[in-house]
């Protein structure tokens, strides 16, 4: 994974062409970048998100921000409940509740 001013992008290898390339997740546009070695990813990437912002000034857009931290979440209704009652024991509010839960799962 790459990181650059908020911005994140995964990079695949094509043993066919014998090339780096990716693609940046968190942008209202399809940002790609290709290179040929993780210097050359690495910059492209970043030149990648440079030119995607200078874009939207430049066309009066505003770039999607990278995570505002909503999520919509689709659950069974069972494990919703379930969720719901856990956390009421623990004293926390449901969506305080499955904030600790994703971080506990992400340090583990």
């Amino acid at each position: 994974m790459l990181k650059y001013k908020g911005y994140t992008g995964n990079v695949e290898y094509d043993a066919e062409e014998n090339i780096l390339f990716g693609k940046v997740f968190n942008a209202n546009a399809v940002i790609t970048f290709v290179g040929q070695s993780t210097n050359e990813i690495k910059n492209a990437f970043e030149e990648s998100v440079d030119c995607y912002l200078e874009t939207c000034e430049k066309n009066g857009i505003e770039p999607k921000k990278p995570f505002s931290g909503n999520i919509r979440l689709r659950i069974a209704p069972d494990l919703h409940q379930k969720a719901s009652i856990k956390a009421a024991e623990s004293g926390n509010s449901l969506n305080k509740f499955i904030a600790e839960s994703i971080e506990h799962a992400i340090e583990a």
